[in-house]
């Protein structure tokens, strides 16, 4: 998949606004570049070096909303990765399209490599 411009909201602990991960760069929210190669989703925001990385063999559920963190998103559709790591469970938001119906086939498509992942490990 080819990069692309997204925005990434923060990762929650037990989908809690106020409870947020905070190991490994998750803590911080910005604009940057996303894709997903290896079987994971890479997240890359302005002036960093290190993306984040979220294993698709990982993510349990995809959710769509409206905010996450604690932050809105006031148009675009924010989609939450729920996925678990060192037996916390995570929630991590992005915003990674214009319209509702785009963040929805962005979801599905995420969710069916998520499968694909889950499935190679087992």
């Amino acid at each position: 998949m080819r990069r692309k411009r997204g925005h990434y909201l923060g990762t929650e602990i037990d989908e809690v606004w106020y409870r947020r991960d905070r190991k490994r760069g998750y803590f911080v929210r910005g604009n940057g570049e996303y894709w997903v190669a290896g079987g994971k989703l890479h997240f890359r925001r302005y002036l960093t070096r290190r993306p984040l990385t979220i294993p698709l063999g990982q993510v349990t559920e995809i959710k769509l909303g409206s905010w996450h963190a604690g932050r809105w998103a006031l148009h675009p559709t924010v989609i939450k990765l729920l996925w678990e790591r060192e037996g916390a469970r995570l929630s991590s938001g992005f915003v990674l399209t214009r319209t509702a119906a785009e963040a929805k086939r962005r979801a599905e498509a995420l969710m069916r490599l998520a499968a694909r992942a889950r499935d190679s490990i087992h």
